[in-house]
């Protein structure tokens, strides 16, 4: 199954270049996972870009700008997504919002599995981004699962090579990768078997159809 590791920090001087390398490494070696990792410094994409009137044919959306319909595209190829955040004043920042906002219209993420890794300077290691990351997530309908690997005071979670300070972290992120090889599959399998319309567009169709 395709596994996109998603790194959801750009500042220049993120500490995600701590955490980064050590979860790719432990999602490579998981055997139910292809890995490919978004890196969204690589994927400068506009600013609340879309809407309605930038989509052009919603079968095959055009978006305002090429990026954004090759960032719908990619998302589109995976099973499963591990979001790598920090914490921003008790939420995510802007442009991993951004990133998923901008997966419009194509409803690339719905029906799959996400799990998050997350990470700050102090005692909550990045919970509370976390739980407004799920709140996202269910609005675009891809499947948060309870498991997560939270590291709390990042400039010390990882000793000289890499690894984790707190053996725990590495057990932690073991459940995460196993559960989300789980629902990564029983997801996989459900699509396979058919899908709903999205609920949304259904709504919309109920509300231009001619009352009877």
């Amino acid at each position: 199954m395709k596994l996109q590791v998603i790194v959801g920090s750009t500042r220049p001087t993120r500490a995600a270049d701590k955490v980064v390398p050590w979860v790719i490494g432990r999602a490579a070696a998981h055997e139910a996972f292809d890995t490919e990792v978004l890196d969204l410094r690589d994927w400068p994409l506009p600013m609340f870009g879309e809407h309605v009137g930038s989509i052009g044919d919603p079968s095959d959306p055009s978006y305002s700008d090429e990026r954004v319909r090759s960032w719908n595209r990619k998302i589109a190829e995976a099973d499963a997504y591990l979001v790598i955040t920090p914490e921003y004043n008790h939420s995510l920042p802007g442009e991993l919002k951004n990133a998923i906002d901008s997966v419009f219209v194509s409803f690339a993420f719905r029906n799959k599995a996400l799990a998050a890794v997350g990470y700050s300077g102090g005692v909550g290691g990045g919970i509370r981004a976390i739980e407004h990351l799920v709140q996202i997530a269910v609005e675009v309908e891809v499947a948060p699962l309870r498991s997560t690997v939270i590291l709390p005071f990042v400039d010390k979670a990882f000793g000289d090579d890499g690894e984790p300070a707190d053996p725990a972290t590495d057990v932690a992120m073991q459940i995460l990768l196993d559960d989300l090889a789980w629902w990564a599959a029983a997801l996989h399998n459900a699509r396979a078997a058919g899908e709903l319309i999205p609920g949304k567009v259904r709504a919309r169709m109920a509300a231009a159809a001619p009352a009877r």
